[in-house]
């Protein structure tokens, strides 16, 4: 059974589901989700993670089962939104960790607020420009006909996800949870966050250069959807950024859980 217990907290007038380790500890650690997951995303490294942190994991808004809004669908938006979370949990200078879409979203607060957060991990999240993309995200990304994605079986296409994580079974409690999140047309309505790179990953390889905050980028090897390319990109442009990379596909939170989990509290102990 997860050691994880989700809650439900108003942040900025929306629903935003979270939940926390039990044990307090004097490091914190903020997490958010990757995409099309939750916050069980983090269920494989949980008690690894928390024996080095109080950890706090987010599903960012209109991912997970957190409330949408429009205004909040791309990287710098919810960069804002991210400081707001800290702040309305009262972390006074946590860790924070975005894989996937938080990728973006999290270089965007480090770099907006430079003295917010400890320590910053992303990766697994596009940020190369030109965009260096797989499939089915480089669809994704560039589509600009979304109808096809509305007629499709909202949960089909996150069992056609899941059933890429390689080497790691899904427990049948955070499966149910990966499809919960996935009602109506959530799936297409959240397609707009990723379209937004082609807009603002260019914007944020300008501030690349000027990020104070310490940023480790962990990323799969083998990665077919985000390519190690990308990885590469932030480390070559942020001043002493870190990369370590984990002999796995995309899901390395799941399919690599023991290094992941290792690597960033490893990170944490040194920052």
């Amino acid at each position: 059974m997860s050691e994880i217990n989700t809650r439900f907290r108003t942040i900025d007038g929306l629903s935003i589901r979270y939940a926390e380790s039990a044990r307090p500890r004097d490091v914190e650690a903020l997490l958010f989700a990757p995409w099309p997951e939750s916050l069980y995303a983090y269920d494989a490294a949980w008690s690894k993670l928390a024996e080095h942190a109080h950890l706090t994991a987010v599903d960012l808004p209109g991912f997970g089962h957190s409330e949408m809004r429009k205004d909040l669908l791309s990287p710098q938006a919810m960069g804002e939104f991210i400081v707001r979370v800290a702040d309305e949990f009262g972390l006074a200078k946590p860790h924070v960790v975005g894989p996937d879409i938080g990728t973006s979203a999290v270089l965007f607060a480090v770099a907006g607020h430079p003295e917010r957060f400890r320590s910053a991990t992303v990766g697994s999240g596009g940020a190369a420009v030109p965009i260096q993309l797989g499939e089915p995200l480089r669809a994704w990304v560039h589509d600009e006909d979304l109808t096809p994605y509305r007629a499709l079986g909202q949960r089909d296409i996150l069992n056609v996800a899941m059933d890429a994580i390689q080497g790691y079974q899904l427990p049948d409690e955070v499966r149910e949870d990966y499809l919960a999140a996935y009602v109506g047309e959530r799936f297409a309505d959240q397609i707009p966050y990723v379209q937004a790179y082609r807009s603002q990953l260019p914007a944020l390889g300008e501030k690349l250069g000027g990020i104070t905050t310490p940023v480790q980028i962990l990323n799969g090897r083998f990665d077919p959807v985000v390519p190690l390319a990308n990885a590469e990109y932030l480390q070559e442009r942020i001043p002493g950024s870190r990369l370590d990379i984990v002999d796995k596909g995309h899901f390395i939170w799941e399919e690599g859980a023991d290094d992941y989990a290792r690597l960033l509290t490893e990170w944490w102990e040194k920052n």
